[in-house]
């Protein structure tokens, strides 16, 4: 995710703002078969349910225990009003890692009408924000099961809280870091990463496009359905569904690789510009980190406002007014677009194990937005981390160490994206290049995307490849510069000094 600042004159600033618990057992007695002999016992009912969680640090209730979801299977049906519910059908297959009496899904935001567990109807209650789904016959683990919900999901409600985003003539949708559960139902955490499906019903004069390549259309008259699979897993947060009057051009990429976009019909020629950009970018990303982990790539253009960015995965959704807006300088917005296209290596396809590892997902694409305005416009990365610097101990201030961040404010939950985990955990990756130099630097970082491609990473597992790579003991200096209150002295920049927070006394 990239923040859009208000396009104020001079120019605006650049971008900036323990492991998941294994599942275990539950306590409680199993709801079939528990009729004591002769005595005329009846089934033990269960207790009340209560939301779940896997224990994320800044998100404790997110997630669910008891099962690995294999993929995701996602109907809706757009009525072609974006202030209306969608019909949908949302089908999570599994695999169970521990016995189920009842089987816990993110979901709020919609109406549930029906719940089916391998296609035997299952009772369904919320409880704070979970789907609790009692099955008619218990999971065991190592079981595979499919639950399909019968739900609407509803894009009314504030753009602030995230998952659909009215735009001009449609929706598109922006989920991240914790809100794909007002869209579907799922375990809306990104360290179970899963194969999407999604087919988009709609009136026949709007397109509908998806993460992951073209599957099918079907047209049915004033409808049309649309289908889309990814090929590679992905987390819920980087779901992308795009329903409006839209323009897709094609281009070709790198290696043959299929870019598409999706842009507003209306701005097809004055958006062209920027969208041939793309490939050079592929390409120049490719030269650093190595080959796009992707099946295609594109830029979603939606005629809203959200004061973002964010690298829903193979289509990045970018606000109209970034590119057209003539007083956002033509080297920030190219940035930007590298700093989206730099998530699907880092962020995408190395996806966080927590949320506490979002530097590792925001200072990786502020450092490439920042090297590749270095390289392109002349824009100095060497300037730019000085001044992180100098701003550096007020950040960690007001937003925790990059590794340690604070918990989300409740409603407002845009603010774990503070400027600690953008040029503030770009910060850190300049030190640690300073620390090991170039060389090992560049080799840790190509070692990294091609180790974890497809997976899951913590900060523990970069800390402990960059030791490898570099042949030395860095504990003490991640130490100081993931968890430390104040920033540490900048290798080979003696010279350099941190501002006192705000309100500091001194």
């Amino acid at each position: 995710m990239a923040h859009t600042p208000p396009p104020l004159p001079p120019a605006p600033a650049p971008a900036a703002g323990g492991p998941a618990r294994r599942p275990v057992r539950r306590p409680w007695l199993r709801t079939a078969g528990l009729l004591a002999a002769g005595a005329g016992l009846v089934a033990a009912t269960l207790p009340a349910p209560a939301p779940l969680g896997i224990g994320d640090p800044l998100f404790p209730h997110l997630g669910n225990p008891g099962y690995d979801v294999l993929s995701y299977d996602i109907d809706l049906t757009y009525s072609g009003v974006n202030t209306r519910p969608l019909a949908a059908v949302t089908r999570v297959t599994a695999l169970a890692t521990a016995d189920l009496e009842r089987l816990h899904l993110d979901f709020t935001h919609g109406t549930v009408s029906a719940v089916t567990v391998d296609g035997r109807p299952a009772a369904h209650e919320t409880s704070g924000e979970d789907l609790v789904v009692t099955p008619a016959v218990p999971i065991d683990a190592g079981e595979p099961v499919t639950v399909t919900v019968r739900h609407t999901s509803d894009p009314r409600g504030p753009a602030a809280n995230g998952g659909w985003v009215r735009t001009s003539d449609g929706l598109a949708m922006a989920n991240q870091a914790d809100a794909a559960h007002r869209v579907f139902p799922s375990n809306d955490h990104p360290s179970d990463k899963a194969a999407f499906t999604f087919r988009i019903t709609a009136p026949s004069e709007l397109t509908a496009v998806a993460n992951g390549l073209p599957a099918g259309r079907a047209d049915h008259g004033a409808t049309t359905t649309w289908t889309y699979r990814t090929r590679h897993p992905m987390a819920t947060e980087l779901a992308q569904v795009s329903i409006g009057r839209s323009a897709v051009p094609h281009r070709t990429g790198p290696r043959g690789l299929p870019v598409r976009d999706v842009v507003p019909a209306g701005d097809r020629e004055t958006l062209e510009p920027w969208l041939r950009r793309t490939p050079g970018h592929l390409e120049w990303m490719e030269g650093k980190v190595g080959p796009y982990p992707f099946e295609t790539y594109g830029v979603l253009v939606a005629d809203a406002t959200t004061g973002f960015e964010l690298e829903t995965q193979t289509l990045s959704l970018f606000e109209r007014r970034l590119f057209t807006d003539p007083r956002f300088p033509e080297w920030y917005v190219d940035a930007v677009m590298v700093h989206e296209l730099a998530h699907q290596w880092f962020g995408d396809s190395v996806s966080p194990r927590t949320w506490s590892d979002l530097w590792l997902n925001e200072g990786h694409a502020s450092w490439y937005e920042a090297l590749y305005a270095d390289e392109t416009a002349g824009k100095s990365l060497e300037q730019r981390m000085k001044a992180a610097y100098a701003a550096s101990d007020g950040w960690r201030a007001d937003g925790g160490p990059p590794a340690q961040p604070r918990p989300p404010t409740p409603g407002a939950k845009i603010s774990l994206f503070r400027p600690v985990v953008y040029d503030g955990s770009a910060l850190v990756l300049y030190a640690l290049r300073q620390e090991i130099g170039t060389g090992a630097f560049d080799r840790l970082q190509r070692r990294w995307v091609a180790a974890h491609r497809d997976g899951v990473a913590s900060t523990a597992d970069f800390t402990a490849l960059a030791e490898e790579v570099s042949g030395r003991d860095l504990g003490a200096f991640f130490k100081g510069w993931l968890y430390g209150e104040k920033t540490p002295p900048m290798p080979g920049r003696p010279d350099w000094r941190s501002l006192p927070p705000a309100g500091a006394k001194h």
